[in-house]
């Protein structure tokens, strides 16, 4: 008797135990006193960040989806969030800070839009787990798909190409968007541009969108590239392993160097896909958390090469264009 009572403790133990790991962002993909904010609504013009740009000629929308920019933060009744909240007039304000500025170079190949949503806290990427990141990405990206298929039903002209654009964890939106993007809407995809993120040989695997770039005008291709100072810098959570990378300032995905502001050497390593930069110390930006802007520069990739970019988008919209005709 005595036996089967302790058995039976200690079954009763080991459930609790289990039940109670369960609960975490590792397997359930909540925690047990967390809070997770309202959904956006995107036939809510507050929802969204957009700058019209009529005089485009031959223009391509832009779909920008924006990097992390909240922390963790608690409710007046106590339970932890790790989710930035659209309904908050500050949060939508951080953001405000690096879509306006992406706007003002990648707005220029036609009308812009960036919706605000739910992106996960930088603390859950501080875990450098990706059962964590992806279970809580699973909100963040309900709001990405929510937002691209309000886009694409509201664009004016459904017919006109469009830029697809995100930076860190907006590039890892911006690859799963590719995944899930039927046919007949990625034929008007101009190109798609992961900044800060990697597209690993998994995710080349799973849709036939994902094509790398190999040059500076094909269309319909992923350019995708992170930026270190040396590879033993490379941060597995945003940048390995990846399956493809390309110089945006030469657009080459060999190891062939190029001069950048004439004092930066970049070269792509064909070994890690990634860009290797002499001559930037990358100062200006602090270290996050410890894991990012250490040796890498995670925090320069759309500010470093804006000037490639501005006129990669315009090139590649124009021969788009030129196929069509």
């Amino acid at each position: 008797m005595i036996r089967k009572r302790l058995t039976y403790c200690i079954g009763v133990f080991l459930f609790l135990l289990l039940a109670s790991c369960g609960s975490n962002d590792r397997g359930a993909g909540t925690d047990a006193a967390t809070y997770i904010p309202d959904a956006p609504d995107y036939a809510d013009a507050a929802m969204w960040y957009i700058r019209q740009n009529s005089t485009a000629d031959n223009g391509a929308d832009v779909f920008y989806l924006v990097s992390t920019w909240e922390t963790d933060w608690t409710t007046a009744d106590g339970r932890v969030c790790h989710y930035a909240d659209v309904h908050n007039a500050t949060h939508r304000a951080n953001m405000d800070k690096e879509i306006s500025r992406i706007a003002a170079y990648m707005g220029e190949a036609g009308d812009f839009y960036s919706p605000y949503y739910r992106h996960i806290t930088i603390e859950g990427w501080a875990t450098l787990n990706e059962d964590t990141i992806n279970n809580r990405f699973r909100t963040a990206f309900s709001d990405v798909q929510a937002a691209f298929d309000t886009f694409l039903r509201g664009r004016p002209d459904p017919d006109r190409p469009f830029v697809l654009a995100g930076f860190s964890q907006g590039g890892k939106a911006v690859v799963e968007l590719l995944k899930t993007m039927p046919a007949d809407v990625a034929s008007r995809l101009v190109a798609a541009y992961v900044l800060g993120y990697k597209v690993t040989p998994a995710d080349t695997l799973a849709t036939e969108n994902i094509r790398p770039a190999r040059g500076a005008t094909d269309t319909g291709v992923t350019i995708c590239y992170n930026s270190v100072s040396d590879v033993r810098y490379i941060q597995p959570v945003v940048a390995a392993p990846c399956a493809m990378c390309i110089n945006p300032v030469n657009w080459r995905t060999d190891a062939t160097p190029a001069t950048l502001h004439d004092t930066i050497t970049v070269s792509v390593s064909p070994e890690h896909h990634v860009l290797v930069l002499d001559g930037y110390s990358g100062s200006e930006y602090q270290p996050i958390l410890g894991f990012l802007n250490v040796g890498d520069f995670h925090s320069a990739e759309p500010w470093l090469y804006e000037e490639c970019l501005r006129e990669n988008i315009r090139a590649r919209v124009e021969a788009y264009y030129k196929e069509q005709s």
